[in-house]
C-alpha cells in the first residue's frame, strides 16, 4: 500500500496526519527533545523545505485562486519533494544529522491516491522517483476524527486550500494513513492525537529515542 523503496537509516523521522492532528508542534517538541541529547536535528517540512518548496506551497495551499487538477497537484508536490530530498534531507542525513520532516510520502498516498482518487499504483511509482531511494524508518501517524482536525486547525486561522475540502475528502484521507500504517506497522507508529500536547510528546521521543538507540 506504501511505496517500495529503499530503507535509510533511523536518522530520518517523518510526522504525518489529517488536518489539525498538530503535526508541526510536535515536530518541533521532537526536534528539541533530540537537540537536547545533543544530537544534530534538522527540521523541515513539505511542502516548503527549500526555497522553490517555499513558493509550492504558496501556490498549492495558500493560494486563492482555483486549484490545479489532482494530475497537476501530486506533479507539484512531487517536485516539492525532489528538490527537498536532494538540496536538503539527503546532505544532512550524510553527515549524519537527523531530520525530521512535518510530512512526506505517506502524506502523498494519503492525499493524492486515497483523498484524491488517483491510481495508487501511480502515485507511489511516480514518489518513489521523486524521492530516490530515501524513505523513513520511523514515521508518526497522529490521527483523530477529521470534524475534529479541522475544528482545532480552523481555529488558528483562515483555512487553506486543504482545509477547504469537504469533510468526505478528509475522510479518506484519513483511512490513507490507516491503510498504510496497517501494512507497515514496522515502520509506522500510530498515535493518538487527542492526547495533551506535553503527553503526545513525550510518546514521540520515547519512540524516538528507542528506534535510534536500536540503530546504534
Amino acid at each position: 500500500m506504501t511505496p517500495d523503496s529503499v530503507r535509510t537509516m533511523a536518522n530520518f523521522i517523518t510526522i504525518d496526519g489529517v488536518e489539525g492532528a498538530g503535526k508541526s508542534t510536535q515536530a518541533a517538541r521532537l526536534a528539541d527533545a533530540l537537540r537536547r541529547d545533543g544530537r544534530e536535528v534538522v527540521l523541515t517540512r513539505e511542502p516548503g523545505g527549500t526555497e522553490l518548496g517555499r513558493a509550492l506551497r504558496r501556490m498549492l495551499l495558500e493560494d486563492d485562486s482555483p486549484g490545479p487538477t489532482a494530475e497537476t497537484e501530486l506533479l507539484l508536490y512531487l517536485a516539492d519533494r525532489a528538490e527537498h530530498v536532494r538540496r536538503l534531507i539527503q546532505p544532512a542525513l550524510a553527515r549524519g544529522a537527523i531530520v525530521i520532516a512535518d510530512r512526506f510520502s505517506d502524506s502523498t498516498i494519503a492525499y493524492q491516491s486515497y483523498g484524491r482518487g488517483l491510481p495508487l499504483e501511480t502515485v507511489t511509482r511516480l514518489d518513489a522517483f521523486a524521492r530516490g531511494g530515501v524513505s523513513p524508518d520511523l514515521s508518526f501517524f497522529l490521527d483523530l476524527p477529521p470534524d475534529a482536525g479541522l475544528e482545532r486547525a480552523r481555529a488558528t486561522g483562515p483555512a487553506d486550500r486543504i482545509e477547504r475540502e469537504a469533510i468526505d475528502f478528509h475522510r479518506r484521507v484519513r483511512e490513507g494513513f490507516r491503510a498504510i500504517a496497517a501494512a507497515e506497522p514496522g515502520r509506522v507508529v500510530v498515535l493518538d492525537a487527542r492526547l495533551e500536547i506535553a503527553d503526545l510528546a513525550r510518546e514521540l521521543a520515547e519512540h524516538a529515542r528507542a528506534r535510534l538507540a536500536a540503530a546504534a
